[in-house]
């Protein structure tokens, strides 16, 4: 007998995000192009409403007999990756309007791509975490292809499936020999089991996969193409919700499955952190395209989350969370800013482009320059906050070599995130901007307003709010 109360309360949200789904596809199909600016506005409002659905539900359950377990640690994680998902697709109906690919289905793939976020962030089970890497996966690599006249965006969206294939394959292979050697594809008996050489296989493996989905080095070669190729809205929603999503994944996995092991684990973790530091880093200093050089820039800073999660459930879990809410509301705000870079002759993307902006749109070049420093890690904006966060985590937990890398990467990263400030506030004026849709411009003001000032004064209640959630992490 199905116990809907438990089924309600474990992923109540996720429930809602698929019959709305299967809604849409019903309205779609009734009404086919009168749909079109309407399922905007209904994803939109789906997708906040399953944040809500998140804090009413944030203790969370379990249901399906173990398959699906929620706490507080994934709630937190759920809703910030669910309003962010509507933000992002609020922003993005006057882009499509304007290139001509305004068609609802976009809409519902956010819908179902935000399912997948929250069915991963759910799972208890291997077979669950599976099956929503692959309904989150899918919907992207079609969101990735959406604007099919492009051959960038057609690009982007093949080399994202060949490649997100081999990682979901290899998380796969992983998850099927852990299941063989621990005898369960559940959390809790993994955990239990006695560890031995081919759970270690399965777990190298499975660490790969999901390194892949949260785009670490050295797993990381899809990002920079993908971001640059997709349509400026589809790479938003990559850096954002996704992003927030997967890493919650990732060390939930590292802390209830294999937390009994850490030091089997924290030394690849270190390595992968270190080199997504690295790269990131350094990749982004020869980047003339702003969308490239915010993939890089989001490599090195999934190497600086990856510092929490090498740090353990003790130290790590509450940082991570702080951290990566900062980066994806500066991130957001930053797409926001790359599509307010419009001009008669369609959409530009050059660094350069955004030269004397200052004198053009002051109130743009100072939200942006908020959002850069917030980016940066640079006092007083909320990204120092969530840099100190996980130096702190990293340096509790005896990693001080991964601390050093991670000081030097960020000084490193000044280097293209001052060039961005010099060419904004310096450079002989380019050509103006046109208008922008008033969901972009609330979007970079809002993004500029919580990383720049709220977070700034509320920064004690973001963490405390962070380490409660983090303490609801399964024993």
């Amino acid at each position: 007998m199905l116990d809907y109360t438990a089924m309600i309360l474990a992923i109540g949200p996720e429930l809602w995000l698929a019959a709305a789904g299967l809604i849409g596809v019903l309205l779609g199909a009734t009404f086919k192009d009168k749909f079109n600016a309407l399922a905007f506005k209904f994803g939109a409002l789906v997708l906040f409403a399953a944040a809500a659905f998140s804090l009413m539900n944030y203790q969370g359950g379990e249901a399906f007999n173990g398959l699906v377990r929620t706490n507080t640690f994934v709630n937190f994680a759920k809703f910030v990756s669910y309003a962010i998902g509507g933000v992002t697709l609020m922003m993005s109906e006057g882009f499509l309007k304007r290139h001509n690919t305004i068609r609802y289905e976009y809409a519902l793939l956010t819908i179902f791509a935000s399912l997948g976020i929250g069915m991963t962030l759910s799972a208890a089970d291997l077979m669950t975490l599976y099956m929503g890497v692959e309904t989150l996966s899918l919907a992207s690599y079609v969101m990735a292809a959406f604007h099919r006249d492009s051959i960038r965006s057609s690009e982007a969206g093949l080399k994202y499936f060949v490649l997100g294939s081999l990682a979901s394959g290899m998380l796969l292979y992983g998850a099927s020999l852990v299941y063989g050697f621990a005898g369960s594809t559940q959390y809790v008996v993994i955990a239990a089991a006695e560890p031995s050489v081919g759970m270690m296989f399965g777990m190298v493996l499975m660490i790969v996969g999901l390194a892949f989905k949260v785009s670490a080095a050295p797993m990381h070669v899809w990002t920079p193409d993908v971001y640059e190729g997709s349509p400026t809205p589809v790479a938003a929603f990559f850096a954002t919700a996704p992003k927030m999503a997967s890493m919650v994944v990732f060390a939930n996995v590292m802390y209830t499955v294999f937390g009994g092991i850490i030091e089997q684990w924290q030394l690849i973790l270190s390595i992968i952190a270190a080199l997504s530091m690295i790269i990131g880093s350094l990749g982004a200093l020869t980047q003339t395209n702003i969308k490239r050089l915010l993939g890089y820039s989001s490599i090195a800073n999934i190497g600086y989350a990856l510092v929490a999660v090498a740090a353990g459930k003790e130290f790590g879990a509450g940082p991570l969370l702080v951290f990566m809410t900062l980066y994806v509301i500066a991130s957001l705000g930053l797409f926001a800013g790359v599509l307010s870079m419009r001009r008669k002759g369609g959409m530009v993307e050059g660094i350069n482009e955004l030269g004397g902006l200052m004198r053009k749109r002051p109130w743009l070049a100072i939200a942006l320059s908020v959002l850069i420093f917030s980016m940066a890690g640079l006092p007083p904006f909320g990204g120092f906050f969530g840099k100190w966060e996980v130096l702190n985590a990293g340096l509790d937990a005896g990693l001080l070599p991964l601390a050093v890398i991670l000081i030097l990467a960020s000084v490193v990263s000044l280097g293209y995130y001052l060039r961005l400030i010099k060419i904004m506030w310096f450079d002989e004026p380019t050509e103006k901007f046109e208008a922008i849709d008033g969901s972009v411009t609330f979007t970079v003001i809002a993004s500029a307003v919580l990383t720049g000032v709220v977070f700034l004064i509320f920064i004690y209640q973001l963490s405390g709010w962070a380490g409660n959630a983090a303490a609801g992490l399964a024993i």
